[in-house]
């Protein structure tokens, strides 16, 4: 009996060894870009973008399944360079900053999908998580070429969102019938993340 359980111990063991072998890498605030798009007097286009961006990803070279991401961006940050509309979109009509700090994404697993990977993953928006299937391509490692020589990553991401799902649904009906302000939401992720050097000591 007891032979049988330590050796289920060591299988255990192996399996959470072999799922944190990847390198841990910190996102790049400096060189990460959350974009966003959504319909606007009903066929026209509002972007925006997020100036606060964090987050982390565990990176398996050998099997991208061991990997894992997490993002963390403060809603507060929303820019679409109109002073007035961000004021609104940080009000309780659309994320409600002051009860919904963050949202974030933090995947479960990763899979190849065709050239390419997808995150399967929970987001949380809105104080509401849905699990969402975010397509990325991935470039490197590498070093770069400043005198630091940190290892890096590229990762570009996208994915396309119903802001009713997240509890986000404000909007005016216009007199030609359609939406002032779109409900589907295109999100593109663009980050770099590298590895931090040791500190001295």
């Amino acid at each position: 009996m007891y032979r049988g359980f330590f050796s289920c111990l060591l299988i255990v063991g192996t399996l959470l060894c072999g799922r944190a072998s990847g390198e841990q890498y910190r996102i790049d605030s400096a060189h990460a870009f959350v974009t966003f798009s959504i319909a606007h007097f009903a066929s026209g286009k509002a972007r925006g973008s997020f100036k606060d961006v964090s987050g982390s990803i565990l990176y398996d070279e050998k099997d991208i399944a061991n990997s894992s991401v997490e993002i963390v961006i403060k809603t507060a940050s929303i820019n679409t360079n109109v002073e007035a509309r961000d004021t609104h979109l940080r009000s309780p009509d659309f994320f409600d900053v002051a009860k919904y700090p963050e949202m974030t994404f933090r995947s479960r697993r990763i899979e190849h999908k065709g050239d390419n990977y997808q995150a399967i993953g929970d987001l949380t928006i809105h104080g509401i998580t849905r699990e969402v299937a975010m397509p990325f391509r991935l470039s490197g490692p590498f070093k770069d070429p400043l005198p630091i020589g940190q290892k890096r990553l590229l990762v570009e991401a996208s994915l396309k969102i119903d802001r009713r799902d997240f509890g986000v649904s404000w909007s005016r009906v216009m007199d030609s019938g359609g939406l002032f302000v779109g409900n589907e939401v295109t999100i593109d992720i663009n980050v770099e993340a590298y590895i931090p050097k040791p500190s001295a000591g």
